[in-house]
């Protein structure tokens, strides 16, 4: 049995008595074993693969730049980091802009927009989008990551990401789902046309949120896994994924306020399974993009 038949012939066995992913974990590991990670190498793995839970925040602080390649710098670069946030947060407790019972996501917010250099005069000013964007994003982030410093880098470095990065790409997204959603079920697509409800879809939920606040936050890392790692397409199959799973339900309601508020609070229960059936959506159409929308 030559080695990559014999790979593929444990890969099938592990996945059979439910240790999917044994090998992928492994694999992982040693490409963080080098002194220089490989961008391109992790990109290409969150790609093909969800990140094991507790290599996750790792790599997403090295894709997001938060952290160099570079192993042996990691703790200095950290130890930058953390100052700069204490600093920044002190900043913000002198003006008298936070106190102690400013919820963490608004701290996160309003660090966010000092070191930007866009604060408001107040905190009783009112929100931008841009800021509503952000403050669900951050959310999400708290739940998945335990220390507050790691939350606020991740989310602000995710924010940049998405207004940079992706800043082209979002507003196509709306139309990619549409021309997916036709191929997949165009009778589900004619009648979202009937209803005038295709215009008035929860796309900032899905688009500039990246469903922050719509999928529980155990379905969403796997979801943020590939944006952070190159492609933001995966959140048009998302959506499509979302449509086709409660076609039922929507194909019901008449008129675009109830279908947009039912799929702004889709029920919980199904999101891992739409999420799995996503990415297989998104491999169908698209093979597994490395670095490109």
């Amino acid at each position: 049995m030559t080695e990559d038949s014999q790979r593929n012939f444990r890969s099938v066995y592990y996945e059979k008595v439910g240790f999917r992913g044994v090998e992928e974990k492994k694999s992982l590991e040693i490409l963080l074993k080098d002194d220089c990670l490989d961008i391109e190498k992790l990109c290409t793995f969150s790609q093909r693969f969800p990140l094991p839970s507790m290599y996750r925040a790792l790599v997403w602080k090295v894709l997001l730049g938060i952290l160099p390649p570079h192993h042996e710098s990691h703790a200095q670069v950290m130890m930058y980091r953390k100052e700069q946030y204490s600093d920044v947060l002190h900043a913000l407790e002198v003006i008298r802009f936070i106190s102690d019972a400013t919820p963490q996501v608004e701290v996160c917010l309003y660090m966010h927009r000092l070191e930007s250099g866009k604060l408001p005069r107040s905190p009783s000013f009112p929100l931008e989008p841009e800021d509503e964007v952000f403050l669900a994003i951050a959310k999400a982030m708290e739940e998945m990551v335990e220390d507050s410093i790691d939350c606020y880098w991740l989310t602000r470095c995710f924010v940049n990401q998405l207004n940079n990065k992706y800043r082209d790409f979002l507003p196509q997204l709306p139309k990619a789902f549409e021309q997916y959603l036709n191929l997949e079920d165009s009778r589900l697509l004619s009648h979202l046309k009937t209803s005038s409800a295709v215009s008035k879809l929860p796309y900032d939920l899905w688009f500039k949120r990246c469903f922050a606040g719509c999928l529980p936050e155990s379905s969403l890392q796997r979801v943020w896994d590939k944006v952070i790692s190159g492609s933001c397409k995966i959140l048009v199959f998302v959506a499509v994924e979302i449509l086709l799973t409660f076609k039922i339900k929507v194909m019901a309601l008449n008129g675009a306020e109830k279908i947009t508020k039912f799929l702004e609070n889709i029920p919980q229960d199904s999101s891992d399974a739409i999420v799995s059936k996503a990415i297989d959506l998104w491999h169908k159409h698209c093979g597994t993009p490395v670095h490109s929308a």
